[in-house]
């Protein structure tokens, strides 16, 4: 069987025969600071982008593909403290992003406390480039 990336972290691969996402969810904020001015009221000054974040989440079955291991894999990525090159399927380059988080939930267990599902959701949020 084929294994298409649909993102690549690193070396950690999201894929349909891995720990694919179902939910990709991109946020962008931007800084304003308040000025204070007499006799008026405050002004905003505009002081740049804030930090991007990304949200994947999904279901893992590892009975069928995949592993319960998987999870531990991006902790154990993320306890690196490095930025990854972030690169979707389409071939588009993010950049290096960071692993905030990993969560996992594991529920419909096995008599040994291997879960049959597993629920994951991961934090990443970009570096940041060091020149304009």
């Amino acid at each position: 069987m084929l294994d298409l990336v649909m993102m690549a972290l690193g070396s950690f691969r999201f894929g349909l025969t891995s720990g694919d996402y179902q939910t990709f969810r991109r946020a962008a904020s931007y800084r304003w600071e308040k000025v204070d001015r007499i006799g008026r009221a405050p002004a905003l000054q505009f002081a740049g982008p804030d930090t991007e974040t990304i949200s994947l989440s999904g279901v893992i079955y590892p009975s069928f593909a995949g592993s319960f291991r998987q999870v531990e894999q991006m902790r154990l990525q993320a306890g690196l403290g490095l930025p990854f090159m972030l690169t979707d399927g389409m071939g588009f380059i993010w950049q290096r992003w960071c692993i905030a988080s990993a969560e996992e939930t594991r529920t419909v267990l096995f008599a040994d406390g291997a879960p049959r599902k597993l629920e994951f959701s991961v934090e990443l949020m970009a570096y940041g480039d060091d020149f304009l």
